[in-house]
């Protein structure tokens, strides 16, 4: 976190003109863009500021704008009442991509993906200048940062963290959320994740369900796992919170079995199974139910993402599957976080 950010004096914080002092909690509308006829958009932000100096943590949703889970555990967060006790700062900030959140697209209106875009231009595209406000007012100001996620459109995923664990911070971070199921992701060009990385933000990628869907089960993990963080990075007591958190499994490696095949698919498995070698986890056929071809698995593990689309062109993605050490304690990690829920 660039201290120059925080202004003269370090105990106000400034974002978007306005400064934040410590002990104040502050809703303010980030200018971003505006439409074609003059109306004015605005990225939604509340800072919540403890008395005592600590870690700065923002979690953000809806960089893709039909994710919508994030901006519901946002929400939800926003409602708890430990924050009169908190240290340091959390900035919310429930919908980024506002124009592909009002027309209920992944992309923005040049279809750019805004999280290929970072950390962006002031003169630049449409999701190179979002980039750019977003990075300038709120990731450069943080130490620490959540990024809430869904399946694209007509996929769903299994509840997991995404991060780069070759940095020890980042690691302890990802275990801290308490999600059953971690993949080792590389930073891509690009991404939100990389940029951060730039600023020495420690941050982590939640992904869970599927787009355009309030999930009840989601939302849940993924709220338990930002309380989580905040608890273990010191921002709140863990003795005033009652989580209960499942071990973490750090996939070993993860890929998408793809369609060898058009036609109609009727799906044998689902999202969270533990599969072996030869399972047979779909049926491709055409529209009578002839010329059927099993979709047969290349490899054990857990299936962590699946098309819901029963509709395949000849390699689309079908399946996401990760590979652990032992797949049954996973398996059992995942059964026993439910019976939690």
């Amino acid at each position: 976190m660039n201290q120059s950010t925080m202004g003269k004096d370090p105990n106000i914080l400034t974002i978007g003109g306005h400064k934040i002092k410590r002990g104040e909690r502050f809703k303010l509308q980030l200018d971003c863009a505006a439409l074609y006829d003059y109306t004015k958009l605005t990225i939604p932000v509340e800072v919540i500021r403890g008395k005592e100096k600590g870690p700065v943590l923002f979690i953000s949703a809806a960089i893709h704008g039909d994710e919508l889970n994030g901006i519901e555990i946002i929400r939800k967060l926003s409602k708890k009442k430990f924050f009169k006790k908190m240290k340091g700062t959390l900035i919310l900030v429930p919908i980024v991509n506002v124009f592909g959140f009002h027309s209920q697209s992944r992309y923005l209106p040049d279809r750019r993906d805004l999280n290929r875009s970072f950390p962006g231009s002031k003169s630049g595209s449409l999701a190179s200048r979002l980039a750019y406000i977003f990075m300038k007012e709120i990731v450069s100001k943080c130490t620490h940062g959540i990024d809430l996620h869904t399946g694209a459109i007509h996929r769903t995923n299994l509840p997991q963290i995404r991060a780069c664990l070759d940095d020890p911070r980042t690691k302890d971070l990802a275990e801290g959320f308490g999600a059953p199921v971690v993949i080792n992701s590389d930073l891509r060009d690009g991404s939100l994740r990389e940029a951060a990385r730039r600023k020495k933000v420690s941050m982590l990628l939640f992904e869970g369900g599927e787009a355009l869907r309030f999930e009840d089960n989601i939302i849940t993990k993924g709220l338990r796992g930002c309380i989580s963080v905040i608890k273990d990075i010191g921002m709140i007591e863990e003795v005033k919170l009652k989580i209960k958190k499942p071990k973490t499994f750090i996939a070993r490696s993860s890929s998408w079995l793809r369609a060898p095949k058009s036609g109609i698919f009727t799906s044998q498995k689902k999202i969270g199974e533990r599969i072996f070698e030869g399972d047979v986890l779909a049926v491709i056929s055409d529209p009578f139910g002839n010329e059927s071809l099993s979709v047969v698995a290349i490899e054990d593990g857990i299936l962590i993402g699946a098309s819901l689309l029963p509709l395949v062109n000849q390699g689309d993605a079908m399946f996401h599957v990760a590979v652990f050490r032992d797949s049954a304690k996973v398996k059992r990690a995942l059964e026993i976080q439910n019976e939690f829920d």
